[in-house]
């Protein structure tokens, strides 16, 4: 069941959208004024919210900028209601983070479809959003597979080496350094490699096998330098 939270200060507005609301199927949760309203986006997280823009104290406008501010409920979508709406006041609220808005009086049956849209936009988004998670994470092990593979294997061949001198009776400790010098570069390069991925804030990737891709890393590195000498 989908959770609507409805922000109006008017009583008999609140009263006929929860009516309307609840009979196909909605929990509705209310508020009464902005402030109340925002702290109720915050601590209930509703699938949508119909918000007033003319309230005293915190206005609709002022409740969607701290919505569109705040990491953890920007997603939520909000339908701007009002009966004396100006086009400033809704571009604004546009402007804003709302996502439509509905002028009073409104119909039922474009309310619903209004809502309806609204909260199916945002699963899409949502879906899309884990999608690209998804991708991204397959991108990375790719990438940590294919760069790693090639020091792991030094490391493993220099261990090899040296368990191949110690069993010899004259140990020749400069061999030994040599093969150890190069575990110490090979564990340095996956170092730095696990750094440039860990350092990703706008993943780009890069064709490697077929429709499988990696992180491109060097846009990484070109992105860092760019950061230093800034």
């Amino acid at each position: 069941m989908k959770k609507i939270l409805v922000v109006d200060d008017n009583l008999e507005n609140v009263f006929l959208l929860q009516n309307r609301l609840e009979k196909d199927g909605f929990d509705v949760i209310t508020a009464y004024d902005g402030r109340v309203g925002l702290e109720k986006i915050r601590s209930e997280k509703p699938d949508l919210v119909l918000l007033d823009i003319m309230m005293p104290e915190l206005s609709g406008l002022d409740v969607c900028k701290e919505v569109a501010n705040d990491h953890s409920i920007s997603d939520i979508p909000i339908i701007l209601l009002s009966a004396k709406v100006t086009a400033e006041e809704t571009e604004e609220g546009l402007k804003a983070g709302a996502i439509d808005y509905i002028k009073k009086p409104f119909n039922k049956i474009e309310l619903l479809a209004r809502i309806n849209s609204a909260i199916k936009f945002r699963e899409a988004k949502q879906l899309l959003i884990e999608a690209e998670k998804i991708d991204t994470f397959a991108a990375t092990v790719v990438t940590a597979n294919h760069k790693i593979k090639q020091p792991l294997t030094i490391i493993k061949l220099s261990l090899t080496g040296i368990n191949r001198l110690l069993n010899k009776d004259d140990i020749s400790r400069n061999e030994i350094k040599s093969k150890l010098t190069y575990i110490e570069t090979a564990v340095n390069d996956i170092v730095k490699i696990l750094d440039q991925l860990n350092s990703i804030e706008i993943p780009k990737t890069s064709e490697y096998l077929g429709k499988i891709r990696m992180i491109d890393i060097d846009s990484i590195q070109q992105q860092t330098n760019k950061k230093i000498f800034k």
